[in-house]
């Protein structure tokens, strides 16, 4: 079973699934990273929002090749604005991570971008 988009950023922030006081305002944080997401070209041709439980990651992009890194970017990114780690170090950390993911989606779901950096 494919894994909800809801589930599993919850899950990276540490709610349980059952706890679902947050979820509006989660779903807020997320599809604003997934503008975000678009506005930098990676992912499909189109807007992609989540309204529940029931989108699923292949909904937003069936490319294996960077799922991971938009999983742990969107989650990295909803951390920081729902619940912001209470160290200075940390937070530069997650948004150091942050960046360099984002740097990295925009070069993987840009072919001409990705031949340059690799020099191809």
């Amino acid at each position: 079973m494919e894994e909800s988009i809801l589930a599993s950023i919850k899950k990276f922030i540490g709610i349980p699934n059952n706890y679902e006081v947050f979820d509006q305002d989660l779903i807020l944080l997320i599809n604003s990273e997934f503008s975000t997401l678009y506005q930098l070209g990676v992912g499909s041709d189109s807007a992609f929002k989540i309204e529940s439980y029931d989108s699923v990651w292949s909904d937003f992009s069936g490319d294996k090749d960077y799922i991971e890194s938009v999983k742990e970017l969107i989650g990295i990114r909803v951390k920081i604005v729902f619940d912001p780690p209470g160290s200075s170090f940390v937070l530069e950390a997650l948004k150091s991570k942050a960046d360099e993911l984002t740097w990295r989606l925009n070069v993987a779901d840009d072919p001409v971008t990705r031949r340059e950096a690799l020099n191809v």
